[in-house]
């Protein structure tokens, strides 16, 4: 594992990179953003780190969620929104003050092929935004067993992307490749909410008090605000890929509303059964 992490060190992005700053917009339109830096990187225009919020929260499944795990009364009686990310996974409620959430698009060819290796110089920058906020943060350093598969933070924890602080999940990362380009997006816990957590879930198998010993915030681990905790991975981010501020173009913009009204704020395509994927 260390090997692993001293190489990622020694990485350094090329080409043209552009930071967008935390932007609070709606899951939906959060996801299609994504896949439309993807487009653009792979395109030939600037690669992007940026950092987002999710304004209202929102739940999003992993692509293969089943859509019967969720509760979709509950949700809709508390006003989050639902969504379905390209990567894998359980679920994620993303809450709007207890969420930083970022992600990293480049052309597929500019990172290793091996998904270990990947991770970790992808990630560089998400640890060094700990560091910066003072959370003593790392890898997990062997698995974990699940407590409850649908629930991306409840699931088994990995050494390859889950990153914990004093022995608690505080940051879950994940990857998706299209031919032409790589996406990495991740949430940074800020501050735990277990009970609206377990909420948007039929049945959790557990309750807020088991949540929260498998889950840290940093606001547990660092006196650091939410604002601070934000610049600190902008920074991070930006410092990693050599990135100067940048803004969506009116034409990604256009696209990513499309994406959405075609997939990520459909109705149908969210509940799909993931047989039908």
């Amino acid at each position: 594992m260390s090997d692993s992490v001293d190489e990622a060190t020694d990485h350094t992005p090329t080409g043209e990179w552009r930071l967008i700053r935390e932007e609070a917009r709606s899951g939906p339109m959060q996801m299609a953003l994504d896949e439309i830096a993807a487009e653009t990187a792979a395109a030939g225009g600037p690669r992007t780190v940026r950092v987002y919020q999710w304004e209202p929260g929102c739940l999003s499944l992993g692509y293969h969620q089943d859509p019967e795990t969720v509760d979709w009364a509950a949700c809709r009686e508390q006003g989050i929104d639902v969504t379905r990310r390209q990567t894998g996974g359980g679920g994620i409620y993303h809450d709007t003050s207890g969420d930083i959430s970022y992600s990293i698009t480049a052309p597929a060819e500019e990172f290793p092929s091996d998904l270990l290796e990947a991770y970790h110089q992808l990630c560089e920058p998400v640890l060094d935004a700990f560091e910066r906020m003072g959370v003593d943060a790392n890898f997990v350093d062997s698995e974990a067993g699940a407590l409850y598969t649908p629930a991306c933070y409840l699931r088994a924890l990995h050494p390859a992307h889950d990153i914990v602080a004093g022995g608690r999940k505080i940051s879950g990362n994940a990857q998706y490749r299209r031919k032409d380009a790589v996406i990495q997006h991740g949430s940074l816990t800020y501050s735990v909410g277990a009970d609206r957590h377990l909420s948007t879930f039929v049945d959790p198998p557990t309750d807020p008090e088991t949540f929260s010993n498998r889950v840290t915030g940093v606001d547990e681990q660092a006196d650091c605000s939410r604002a601070d905790a934000v610049a600190a991975l902008e920074a991070a981010l930006a410092e990693w890929c050599g990135a100067t501020e940048g803004s969506w173009t009116d034409a990604e913009l256009k696209k990513a509303r499309e994406r959405v009204a075609e997939r990520y704020g459909d109705a149908e395509w969210v509940r799909r059964d993931p047989s039908e994927r």
